[in-house]
This record gives structure tokens, C-alpha cells and sequence, in this order.
């Protein structure tokens, strides 16, 4: 007997305003496909709008009459972040959902954002930081949910508070721990403050697993020419349905972390298979680097700082 594939109802998401971050492939397009599928008004901001026009038309092949706009959005630099959360702001309308799913992993050498921030940091945590904060008056209107993306990355690791640029010795991969790490204390803080100051938002968390996405495919901007290892062996178990999962699966804690109406916040939601890196999608016991309270108000404040702006506690 054939198994059932892995899947998760997602409710009408009718009259609702959804902004999702790197929509365009991967399981970033699964999540745009059933958002679209539920009827969300999708706002996709991407980096590259050929991408992005072809992300569109995937989503009209399953719905054809979705509600999507496109919107220009570069994380690695604040003033696209600044322009994005302008528009959005000069439109309006309150934002119901929001997911933070873009992201880049393990550049062979140290780079730097536009504005000097370590790559990965200043990709993965700061720019969503700086995205949350710049549409937190849309999100207060909404009293939305917000739903960030980690990795089962931050299981292990550590905030590097002496160096979180990595200046002095640059780990790709322990910098990647790092800005997965620091953006889940992100999430909790952000549930913890909004609950505090009344703001009406409720954030959780998210992770993927392991499946076949381009984090770890060739990509010339990040200074690899060809996929990784692991990349092509995490293609080759998936495509036998062994251990890890597919975009759509891997799609599936995300999308019941966000549209879920039992989705608890300040919860991590993954898949539930050997090692969480495939299966159907259920709550998790928190990371251990996740679990402190005063890591997350330290990695808030530091972040404001280097933003240069406070989030509004009004």
C-alpha cells in the first residue's frame, strides 16, 4: 500500500494579509503556493524579480486567480529593508501574517552586507530583525502572527558575543549556528514583548528540517561554484524518501506554525521524523541554545543597537 503523502489543511486565509520572505523557490514557493491556495492576500518580497515573475506564475498554475504582489526586497541591505516597510506602510493595510523564511548559509569566506554586517548575521537575523521592526505598526494593526524561520542548525551552537561579526576567525558553519540561534531569541522575545506591552502580535517558530533547497546549491554570489556535498546526498535521500523531506514536506511546520488556529506561541514547530529532519510536522521540545530568556533580551538590545532604532514598546 502506497503511504499517504504528508500534508496539513491549511484554513481560509480569505480577507487576510500575508507577507512571506523568500518566496520565490524552494520551500519558500511551497509556503507561497498554499497561502495563495487559502485565499491570502500574498505580499512576496524578492531579491530577483525574474525570480519572483516565475514564482508568480508556479502559484497561478495551482490558483489561478490568486492575490499576489510582488515587492523589491534585498535583506542583506537596510535601505531596501527601509523602502519595503515604507510602501507597505504608505498602503495600510494591516499585515495578518507574516513569515520570515529567507535566508543564506555557509559562504566558503566571510562576507559582508551592504551596511558591514557579517553576511549570514546580518542576512538571516538583523534584515528580518529590521523587517519586523519597520512593519511593526502594520503588525499591531493586524495582531498578526508572526512565524521565523530557524534551522535544526541552532540545536548546537552558540552566540558569539565577543565577535558576532566573526572578525577575528570566520566558521561559515558556526556563523550560520549563530544567526539561526539569535534569530529564534528573536521570535521568543518578540512573544514575550508583544505580550508584555500589549501589542497584540504572537510570534513562534519554525524549522524545516533537511530537504533539497538552494542554501547549499551552487551560488555565485556567496562564492560557491558548485553544490555541496551534502547538498547532493540530501537530494539523493530525498529522492528515495529516506530520513529527510521534500520543499513541499519541509514546507508543511512553517505553514502549521503560522496558519494553524491551535498553533501555540513561543513554540518550535518541526518535523516529527528520526533526527526532526523529515516527517510530519508537529511541536518541539525548544533548542537548548534557544531556551534562555536573558540571551533573548540581550541579543534584542544588541540588535537594536546595531540597527541604530528601537523597536516601539508603546
Amino acid at each position: 500500500m502506497a503511504k499517504r503523502p504528508l500534508d496539513i489543511t491549511v484554513p481560509s486565509l480569505a480577507g487576510r494579509r500575508a507577507v512571506l520572505t523568500g518566496g520565490s523557490d524552494g520551500i519558500g514557493l511551497q509556503i507561497a503556493i498554499r497561502l495563495a491556495a487559502a485565499g491570502a492576500q500574498l505580499v512576496l518580497p524578492v531579491r530577483n524579480p525574474a525570480k519572483g515573475e516565475a514564482a508568480v506564475a508556479t502559484i497561478r498554475e495551482t490558483t489561478p486567480d490568486a492575490d499576489v504582489t510582488l515587492e523589491r526586497l534585498d535583506l542583506s541591505s537596510l535601505d531596501s529593508i527601509g523602502a519595503l516597510a515604507e510602501t507597505l506602510r504608505a498602503d495600510g493595510r494591516p499585515i495578518h501574517l507574516l513569515i520570515n523564511n529567507a535566508g543564506v548559509m555557509t559562504p566558503p569566506d566571510r562576507q559582508t552586507t551592504a551596511d558591514g554586517f557579517e553576511l549570514q548575521f546580518g542576512t538571516n537575523h538583523l534584515g528580518h530583525v529590521a523587517l519586523v521592526a519597520g512593519l511593526l505598526p502594520l503588525l499591531k494593526q493586524g495582531r498578526a502572527r508572526v512565524t521565523s524561520q530557524v534551522s535544526v542548525a541552532a540545536r548546537s551552537g552558540h552566540i558569539n558575543w565577543d565577535d558576532l561579526e566573526w572578525e577575528r576567525s570566520y566558521d561559515g558553519m558556526a556563523a550560520y549556528r549563530q544567526s539561526t540561534i539569535a534569530f529564534g531569541l528573536f521570535g521568543l522575545e518578540l512573544q514575550r514583548r508583544s505580550a508584555a506591552h500589549g501589542w497584540g502580535i504572537t510570534s513562534n517558530l519554525s524549522h524545516p528540517g533537511v530537504a533539497p533547497t538552494n542554501l547549499l546549491s551552487a551560488r555565485a554570489e556567496l562564492g560557491r561554484t558548485e553544490a555541496t556535498p551534502g547538498r547532493r546526498m540530501i537530494a539523493w535521500l530525498s529522492a528515495r524518501g529516506l530520513l529527510v523531506g521534500t520543499p513541499r514536506t519541509a514546507a508543511l511546520p512553517a505553514l502549521l506554525a503560522a496558519t494553524s488556529p491551535i498553533a501555540t506561541p513561543g513554540v518550535l514547530y518541526g518535523p516529527t521524523g528520526p533526527g526532526n529532519t523529515g516527517g510530519a510536522p508537529g511541536e518541539q521540545t525548544l533548542y537548548r541554545p534557544l531556551r534562555s530568556p536573558e540571551d533573548a533580551a540581550r541579543i534584542w538590545t544588541v540588535s537594536e543597537q546595531l540597527l541604530g532604532q528601537t523597536i516601539a514598546e508603546d
